[in-house]
C-alpha cells in the first residue's frame, strides 16, 4: 500500500493486475487501483476535481482530468473516509500513475490540492 498525507487527508493506494484484454485488436493489461481518502483534517473538505498522470513504458504519458471521482464529489467531514474503485489499461505490463486531487475548505471555500502519490502498475511476472 502506497499513502499520503497532504493538510490532513489522508491517499491510500492498493493496485491490482486484472490480466489482459484485447481491445481493438490490440492487447492491454488491465489494472485496477483502489484509493481510501481519509479526512484527519479538523475540516469538512470536498472532492471537486481529479488530475492523473498515466506513465505506460511502450506510450507517452496520458493526462486525465475531471469533475470529481467515478461521477462523484464526495463531501468529507473530520474523521470521514471515502473510497472507491477505478481502473486503467496500459499497453505494456510496467507502467505508473500519479496525480492530485483539487478539494475545496467548506468553511472558507479555499482551493487545495491534495497529492496523489506514485503508485506502480506492474504485472506479477515482472515481480519475479
Amino acid at each position: 500500500m502506497i499513502e499520503h498525507i497532504t493538510k490532513g487527508i489522508k491517499i491510500s493506494v492498493n493496485t491490482t493486475f486484472n490480466g489482459t484484454s484485447y481491445r481493438r485488436g490490440n492487447l492491454y493489461y488491465d489494472f485496477s487501483y483502489s484509493i481510501s481518502i481519509e479526512n484527519n483534517s479538523n475540516e469538512t473538505v470536498k472532492l471537486t476535481e481529479r488530475h492523473w498522470e498515466i506513465f505506460d513504458t511502450l506510450n507517452k504519458t496520458e493526462i486525465i482530468e475531471g469533475a470529481g471521482v467515478i461521477g462523484q464529489t464526495p463531501i468529507l467531514n473530520p474523521n470521514d473516509t471515502y473510497a472507491y474503485t477505478s481502473g486503467c489499461f496500459l499497453s505494456s505490463n510496467l507502467g505508473a500513475m500519479k496525480g492530485h486531487y483539487t478539494m475545496i475548505n467548506q468553511m472558507n471555500l479555499d482551493k487545495f490540492k491534495v497529492a496523489i502519490p506514485t503508485f506502480q502498475l506492474i504485472t506479477p511476472l515482472l515481480l519475479n
